[in-house]
């Protein structure tokens, strides 16, 4: 199998992150996303990947340090997890994986957690392979997202979701709001552009919101703090191709009824 390596600030700038680095339209995201990492390795984050041009690939780090609104000290919290293509079914995963509960295990924390969808959402990881892999379920919240933990230490307390999440609203009622972070390099891009032009060519009301700081992120109204759209307060979607004038009305009508 070939080997993983572990992106740091020495090499970074070096060395791809997997996403969008054929997406010339996201140049800029692309760099926002690699200079969110350097910021996050000295909270002891991990960017691993396969040591080939392609996307896959794990990223986690202290859960108290999360851009996600959880609480779950102690635990390590899995981010991004993607393995891609024809590395698909090549024990790529379980290799990943494996790497994260060695780390936990040497950090002596009580275990993993990590946010997917009660069904497939974008931009997250896929619920039942991580069933499969001994995590549980521990919290689900109506927005249609869960928490799920694989525990080192059968005594700890469960993590939860804070509590800005639990309504499966936003505060702002009004039209569309989007609400991302660098933590992808698709979203400034499809937030800043692709969104306003396909609000505009509606006539919708559209606020974007940008979370810049762990603090923003961990009070965030979604557990998806890469992207979420809102409709009327209302949590709509994940996907980021919902930004795109030619996706809009197929998605959002899919999701209306």
């Amino acid at each position: 199998m070939d080997k993983l390596i572990q992106l740091n600030t020495n090499n970074i700038e070096q060395e791809h992150i997997c996403c969008a680095f054929s997406d010339k339209k996201c140049t800029d995201s692309y760099q926002a996303k690699k200079d969110w990492l350097k910021k996050e390795f000295s909270n002891g984050y991990v960017f691993r990947r396969l040591d080939e041009r392609a996307k896959v690939f794990i990223e986690y780090g202290p859960a108290e340090k999360a851009w996600i609104p959880i609480t779950a000290p102690n635990y390590l919290n899995i981010n991004c997890f993607w393995i891609s293509g024809k590395y698909k079914k090549n024990g790529y995963g379980k290799k990943l994986l494996q790497s994260a509960i060695d780390d936990a295990l040497q950090q002596n924390k009580d275990g993993l957690v990590t946010v997917v969808g009660t069904k497939k959402y974008h931009f997250m990881s896929d619920t039942k392979w991580f069933l499969r892999q001994g995590f549980e379920e521990v919290e689900r919240i109506s927005s249609g997202f869960s928490l799920l933990v694989r525990k080192i230490n059968s005594n700890a307390e469960n993590p939860h979701f804070n509590n800005s999440v639990k309504s499966g609203e936003c505060p702002d009622k009004n039209g569309l709001v989007a609400y991302y972070s660098n933590r992808c390099p698709y979203s400034e891009f499809h937030a800043r552009e692709s969104l306003i032009e396909t609000a505009e060519n509606r006539g919708l009301p559209l606020r974007i919101i940008k979370l810049d700081t762990m603090e923003e992120a961990q009070k965030a109204p979604s557990p998806a703090t890469i992207f979420s759209l809102f409709l009327d307060g209302r949590f709509m979607t994940t996907d980021i191709s919902v930004c795109m004038d030619s996706r809009y009305d197929k998605i959002m009508d899919k999701l209306k009824n």
